[in-house]
């Protein structure tokens, strides 16, 4: 195992990458690519979730996004002490539990649906 040189962006296993593709939802809005060594999922231009490192990472508003923490989710720092505004990590466990994942993906593009498309 490599030690992370600081600032260094974590990887995700190739076992975190391919059970994160196996939720996706069969839509054709959605497109999947690479972002900080990782992999995000994308609606209109909009990042609505992720992987960072073995963490998946969801895109909602704040009231969903409370509930999760409640339920042991974490705000999501790509870098210590820098939360990404609107995201939140799902709680750990999530590759075991893909129903409350798939949920969770589910929410955060039903909701990303709807924010303004990104410009290119």
């Amino acid at each position: 195992m490599s030690s992370m040189k600081p600032g260094a962006m974590p990887k995700p296993s190739e076992q975190a990458k391919t059970a994160f593709r196996a939720l996706m939802p069969k839509d054709a809005a959605v497109s999947l690519r690479p972002m900080f060594g990782n992999l995000a999922a994308f609606v209109n231009g909009n990042m609505f979730a992720g992987l960072f490192g073995e963490a998946l990472f969801v895109r909602l508003p704040d009231d969903q996004r409370d509930q999760l923490k409640k339920q042991g989710g974490t705000d999501f720092e790509p870098m210590p002490g820098r939360a990404m505004k609107g995201y939140v990590c799902v709680p750990g466990g999530w590759q075991k539990k893909p129903a409350a994942a798939r949920g969770s993906i589910a929410r955060s593009l039903a909701w990303s649906r709807g924010l303004p498309p990104k410009k290119k």
